[in-house]
């Protein structure tokens, strides 16, 4: 049985609905948001400067990373993004203590983390299912307009800026694409499947593992 499963989602896939889901039937931690928590008590900062090193916040580093990348000046949610502060922490140390609470969750009874380049981390642990979610972009707009009641044209604004962000995070620190199917175990179309359905095969595939 994987003790422990990464899920690396496109936005609008549902990766935060089949997490959980997944979590609660295995019976082991869904982590997505200690995460940030440990990684500002292991620093000694606040939540917030965490957060903004974070890969899946609105502010998040991935979103950094991406927007930096796009002419001219961008403003996302209406606020005006820049890089952290040469002053602040180092984004490589955010990173580092990400990377220590996985491997700790992977040593520790498990769970199931969502996104932060897990399937990255842990590429290669024996008791690890590393999963992918995506789906075509017409279902997935369609997905992100009926969560949280927006335009087409917000939602495709939203999945745009986040598509990059997230893959922007894992580009820029493990210098891989996320949308490579041979980081995963397992790939599924979650526009296509109701989300419980989804949580049962990764739960069928996570208790597959010897």
């Amino acid at each position: 049985m994987a003790g422990i499963v990464t899920i690396s989602a496109t936005f609008g896939a549902n990766g935060s609905v089949i997490g959980p889901a997944v979590a609660e039937r295995l019976s082991v931690p869904f982590v997505d948001r200690a995460i940030p928590y440990s990684v500002a008590a292991d620093l000694g900062c606040t939540l917030e400067e965490a957060l903004l090193h974070d890969d899946r916040t609105e502010h998040g580093l991935g979103r950094i990373l991406a927007s930096a990348a796009r002419l001219p000046n961008l403003t996302l949610g209406g606020m005006e993004v820049h890089l952290p502060d040469p002053g602040a922490v180092p984004e490589e140390e955010f990173v580092l203590h990400t990377e220590q609470v996985i491997k700790q969750i992977a040593d520790h009874g498990g769970g199931v983390i969502l996104g932060r380049g897990g399937q990255m981390v842990l590429a290669g642990h024996p008791a690890t299912l590393h999963v992918r979610l995506d789906g075509p972009r017409d279902r997935r707009i369609s997905n992100v307009r009926t969560a949280i009641g927006v335009s087409e044209q917000e939602a495709e604004r939203l999945l745009e800026d986040n598509d990059r962000a997230r893959s922007a995070y894992v580009r820029h620190f493990y210098r891989a694409d996320p949308g490579d199917p041979a980081l995963y175990d397992l790939v599924i179309d979650s526009t296509r499947l109701a989300a419980a359905a989804c949580a049962g095969i990764i739960v069928t595939a996570a208790l597959a593992i010897p």
